[in-house]
This record gives structure tokens, sequence and C-alpha cells, in this order.
């Protein structure tokens, strides 16, 4: 019977063999505790910066929706060409009633 086996099969007299002290906190970087917690940390606050710097550039650069923008910009526009030639900022009719062809009356 060998005594180099540790464990519940084994003799009352066997020797058990010293289990090695693992990291109860292991994050994947390192064997070291300490050198795992802090390159966990460090891959933690990098990747958390990215994150926010990327999203934050993501969401400014996105497209107009809807095209809001661009409608407030044409509106600006047609106000400034309306008060140049200095006409009625809004009037009740969007076309000229002259240049629609209209049905005959009955």
């Amino acid at each position: 019977r060998g005594t180099h086996l540790g464990g519940p099969w084994a003799g009352p007299g066997a020797q058990q063999d010293p289990l090695p002290a693992q990291n109860p906190d292991y994050h994947g970087f390192s064997a070291d505790p300490e050198a795992d917690v802090l390159n966990m940390r460090a891959v933690f606050l990098a990747g958390i910066s990215i994150a926010i710097v990327l999203g934050s550039v993501f969401v400014h650069y996105l497209p107009d929706y809807g095209l809001q923008q661009w409608a407030r910009r044409e509106a600006e526009i047609q106000v400034r060409e309306r008060e140049r030639r200095g006409l009625p900022l809004l009037t009740s009719n969007y076309y000229d009633p002259k240049r629609l062809p209209l049905p005959p009356p009955e």
C-alpha cells in the first residue's frame, strides 16, 4: 500500500500531500492573487473607459433622427428668405391659389 496518496481511501497512517494554495477569487489574469486583482481592475477600468468614450462618440455622430435638425435649418432659411422679400412669414395658403389647377365650379 502506497503512502504517497492521500484521501479517505488511504490507511490511517497515510501521509497527506498538502494542497497547493489557490486563489479563491481567481479572475483569470495571473496565478499570483495580487497581480490577478491588479490586472482585473486595470482591464475593467480600461474597458469601461473605452466603452464610455466610444459610446459617447457613437451617440454624438448618429445621423439626424427624423430629420429634426434639417427641418429646423430649412425653416430658418425660409424665414430669412421671406423676410428678405418682405413677405409675411405665414399665409393661410401654403401654395399660391392662382397656380393650382382647380376643378371647374359646379
